[in-house]
């Protein structure tokens, strides 16, 4: 602006007077800048330029985030089988962030060696698995945010330990889920032109069970045994290719497909057009 405006910085609507943050102002630009970032430099900082009674302003929000601490009360809730329930509270310090997940970890107490059993866990909770019949097992738990995993885990106060005797495995009875259906159609045939003389296709997609019988059809007679057509059908994506198509393959093509639980059908309209100047040739 002209004259040179008045510059004013603030921080969280109050003025700017922390010496650890400088600010350097020039006829066309304003530099906020701190050279050693603290968790206490987040906030709303404030640019302000005034001349006579006219004012303008612009906000800045900087968040100054660090690794988080700890969880804290990792702790067995329940143990059984070969497993075993875990739960801690988030930690005391986020890091001035949110806390996307954790890292779990087991430790054999006869080898004394951790293993990671989860990493970006999201819930404060998790059932560890796969626990070896006679040891005893402790745990520990990162937290983490934006900038990393905490620099110290929280340790489970109990240990897990898998007893030898008593353990009685009673699966419950399987029921076999009926996956048979009647045949639908998931993606229709859509309306085509095209240019006479180039190969074409037209495609859909079925799903049913047991596997449908699969018919194309032309005008409503079906296509057969005509070496112009080439028929495919992939994992339930069904293709009918036309060989050097003419003005005859012009025309409504269908295709059905059929199972022992019913049928369904789709259908569209495909168009073959000439080239403008072979049309005049045809007329000469």
């Amino acid at each position: 602006g002209k004259p040179r405006p008045i510059v004013t910085w603030f921080k969280d609507g109050a003025l700017l007077e922390d010496k650890t943050v400088g600010t350097r102002t020039s006829e066309v630009d304003s530099i906020l800048f701190i050279r050693s970032a603290e968790r206490r430099h987040s906030g709303m900082f404030t640019l302000s330029v005034q001349i006579e009674n006219m004012s303008d302003s612009a906000n800045i929000n900087i968040q100054v985030v660090e690794k988080p601490g700890p969880p804290i009360n990792v702790h067995v809730t329940d143990v059984w089988g070969f497993n075993a329930a875990l739960e801690w509270k988030p930690p005391k310090d986020d890091g001035n962030c949110e806390i996307i997940g954790y890292t779990i970890q087991k430790c054999d107490m006869k080898t004394k060696e951790w293993f990671t059993v989860y990493e970006h866990n999201r819930r404060p909770s998790c059932t560890v698995s796969d626990l070896v019949m006679g040891n005893e097992y402790s745990f520990r738990v990162f937290s983490e945010n934006i900038c990393g995993l905490s620099d110290d885990p929280g340790n489970s106060k109990n240990t897990a330990v898998i007893n030898k005797t008593g353990l009685i495995y009673q699966p419950k009875p399987y029921k076999e889920k009926d996956m048979n259906r009647s045949p639908k159609f998931t993606a229709p045939l859509v309306d085509r032109s095209v240019i006479a003389g180039y190969t074409t296709a037209i495609s859909c997609a079925v799903r049913g069970n047991p596997k449908p019988k699969i018919i194309w059809m032309k005008n409503n007679i079906t296509i057969k045994g005509d070496p112009k057509f080439l028929m495919q059908n992939n994992q339930g994506v069904l293709t009918l290719n036309i060989r050097k198509t003419s003005l005859f393959d012009g025309g409504r093509y269908s295709c059905r497909a059929i199972n022992e639980l019913g049928v369904d059908e789709v259908d569209c309209k495909l168009e073959v057009q000439v080239f403008q100047e072979k049309a005049e040739e045809m007329k000469k």
